[in-house]
């Protein structure tokens, strides 16, 4: 059998090289070139026996319907769409020891238990570990395959043989190509061995769920070297010290994306969390500044999320501006349109920001509420503890109206919240035991969410 030859491309230039080197030759780039397989040589399209691709005109192409299967974990097949897609691949990101082989282990017993063929190979611990964990765990079926190998072909290999509905391969920065002088866990690595399971999902009709862990950098051994290879891209977050575990959906060929599952890691593993707007909120028996509530979109799911704003004088010549759960550049827009909108001083103040339950706010629909959660603070007058704020907020401090305002509206009528400040003629149909303030402007909306205001 001849060898399989390597060469060392430029990720910068594209230029190739025999052998790696510091500095790439051509472009003058550091630490640039990394090892590809050089791909066998095509045959000519004239040779006989060679099979041509012809074009098609989409509208005679048959449709074909992506057959699922449940992965028996409520939020998992949420986040999933519907459950595991036959031949596609599906890659678990997240940082070391959030939860990622605990739920995709509960996943593979769960499939087993229905009579389906399950393979998980692990190629970062034992199999004895690995059944000590299950035990743990307390599966509740344990038949099916487990093979402790890390070189990829020879598991390659296995799963041919196998033929299983699901493979779990755990992880992909342990899994390494023999063919590769690379070690493991480097970018070619990781992405000759994506793409040799990617391409095995698509052959066999079995689904390829992988783990990849996130480094410090989100670099060479994260999931986005292979996001574009693989068919679903999941993502776990946590905030630091609480037991919840966020499952964000960054990419899906066969879902929607944006959609998010909510677990809580307990002793027996991951648990679904089924209502997880009565998880993040914490209802308070007297009204405290800094605190507002914003009804959200996450996927098909509306859910009520507590921001907290600190707002302090600062002894520092350049003031803190801290975020947790929200990109920094919002949080500066917002301090921005306060400032310049509603006339608040909060230049020489830090300005701390928070949106609870290690959820990452990227709803527009937020705006209002943050904006007003800020203010509460600063004047330390506490918003109503009845009241939603719903609206996108504008440079010029207008107030827009966000998609799905019914929706949010429902929930928060759901969650026994009174009174709601949306932007004026956003909502058509107002659910019932919920009243609606309307606002056009930034500054009308916080005087009319402040604690004892009226409806206007």
């Amino acid at each position: 059998m001849a060898k399989t030859k390597t060469r060392y491309v430029c990720q910068s230039c594209g230029a190739s090289q025999p052998r790696w080197m510091g500095k790439c030759p051509t472009c003058d780039e550091w630490n640039s070139l990394v090892e590809e397989i050089i791909p066998g040589k095509r045959g000519s399209v004239k040779t006989s026996g060679t099979v041509r691709q012809e074009p098609s005109v989409l509208a005679d192409i048959a449709p074909e319907r992506a057959s699922r299967y449940a992965s028996g974990i409520p939020e998992l097949d949420r986040v999933l769409g519907g459950g595991f897609v036959a031949g596609t691949t599906v890659l678990i990101g997240g940082d070391p020891g959030i939860g990622k082989s605990t739920l995709l282990l509960q996943a593979a017993s769960t499939v087993a238990a229905e009579g389906a063929g399950v393979l998980y190979i692990t190629a970062e611990e034992a199999p004895a570990q690995l059944r000590l964990r299950a035990d743990r765990l307390e599966l509740p079926c344990r038949d099916f395959q487990v093979l402790g190998e890390s070189d990829a072909n020879l598991a390659l290999d296995w799963a041919a043989q196998l033929k299983p509905a699901l493979v779990v391969i755990d992880s992909i920065q342990t899994s390494r190509r023999s063919e590769l002088e690379s070690a493991p866990g480097t970018v070619s690595q990781v992405r000759e061995v994506a793409s040799m399971w990617a391409e095995f999902a698509r052959e066999s009709g079995a689904t390829v769920a992988l783990v990849g862990h996130v480094t410090k950098d989100g670099s060479l051994a994260g999931p986005r070297v292979i996001e574009h290879i693989v068919d679903t891209v999941l993502m776990f977050e946590s905030d630091s010290l609480g037991s919840v575990r966020i499952l964000r959906v960054l990419k899906n060929r066969h879902g929607a994306t944006g959609e998010l599952g909510v677990f809580e890691m307990s002793g027996r593993g991951l648990i679904s969390v089924a209502d997880p707007s009565q998880r993040f909120l914490h209802r308070r028996e007297t009204a405290v500044s800094g605190v507002a509530v914003a009804p959200v979109i996450r996927g098909a799911r509306p859910l009520l999320i507590e921001l907290q704003a600190l707002v302090t004088s600062s002894p520092y010549a350049a003031p803190q501006r801290n975020a947790t759960g929200v990109d920094q550049k919002r949080l500066a827009m917002w301090i921005a349109v306060l400032e310049k909108q509603v006339g608040l001083g909060l230049a020489g103040r830090d300005i701390f920001f928070n949106a609870t339950g290690g959820v990452r706010l990227d709803d527009s629909g937020a705006d209002l509420a943050a904006c007003a959660a800020i203010h509460s603070s600063l004047t330390d007058r506490p918003i109503d503890q009845e009241t939603v704020l719903i609206g996108e907020v504008g440079l010029t401090g207008e107030i827009r109206a966000a998609p799905a305002m019914e929706r949010r509206l429902s929930e928060a009528a759901h969650r026994s919240f009174k009174r709601a400040v949306v932007p004026k003629g956003s909502i058509a149909d107002i659910p019932k035991g919920i009243d609606v303030a309307e606002v056009t402007s930034l500054e009308h909306a916080i005087e009319t969410a402040a604690a004892g205001g009226g409806v206007g």
